[in-house]
């Protein structure tokens, strides 16, 4: 992104819309200034310029709810942002993921699917945390047992955790299934951070067939 490229209104600022880089999810709407965004560049978090305090701001310098920059991008008028970015926590001020709750217009059944949005962020903050475990290895740590026991356990501990689904599936039980399945999906990611493959690519090949169906 080139600087000069970038058209600031009147005041000097310019929308930036924070977009979840892994759900997609919209978290705020916040403006920034010339020397907001080249922090923002600079530093790899985001920055933003406060028009009621007239005040830059570094988003989780308080409440440690920073924001990773993945990308930024601007609009073909080049006079709004779009920055990408991995929250380290809540978004907004009220302990919300996003910003955007309160819906005033939606078709039937879009609601539902889109207010529940953020429930998956514990998909993202999972996938961190076996990560973490994965290159610190801390003593005690059951993720830890799987990695240094290898792959054979980690199949064998999905294959184990699936038939327990099953299981759970044929006993017609709710209660038993939504712990069981949790299980299968912890243990899956678990095995994905073994074989170096991300989550977003199971997420990219879900959204292919989705889309191939619809055409």
């Amino acid at each position: 992104m080139n600087l000069e490229d970038v058209k600031f209104d009147e005041k000097g600022l310019i929308p930036a819309i924070v977009q979840d880089a892994s759900t997609k999810e919209v978290l705020t709407l916040a403006y920034m200034n010339r020397t907001s965004l080249e922090k923002s560049i600079e530093s790899g978090e985001t920055w933003f310029y406060s028009r009621s305090r007239q005040e830059l701001w570094h988003k989780g310098a308080t409440s440690g709810n920073t924001q990773k920059i993945i990308s930024m991008k601007l609009d073909c008028d080049r006079d709004a942002i779009v920055v990408l970015v991995n929250p380290a926590g809540p978004a907004c001020h009220t302990g919300e993921i996003s910003c955007f709750n309160e819906s005033i217009y939606s078709k039937e059944g879009a609601a539902s699917m889109s207010a529940n949005l953020s429930d998956y962020q514990i998909l993202v903050t999972l996938e961190e945390v076996i990560a973490q475990r994965e290159k610190e290895r801390p003593e005690g740590a059951y993720t830890t047992y799987l990695f240094e026991q290898g792959v054979d356990k980690i199949l064998k501990k999905v294959g184990e955790e699936a038939t327990e689904v099953v299981i759970a599936a044929k006993n017609r039980s709710k209660e038993e299934l939504k712990w069981e399945a949790s299980d299968l999906l912890y243990h899956l990611m678990v095995l994905l951070r073994e074989q170096d493959l991300p989550f977003k690519e199971i997420l990219k090949v879900l959204e292919e067939r989705h889309l191939t169906k619809e055409k």
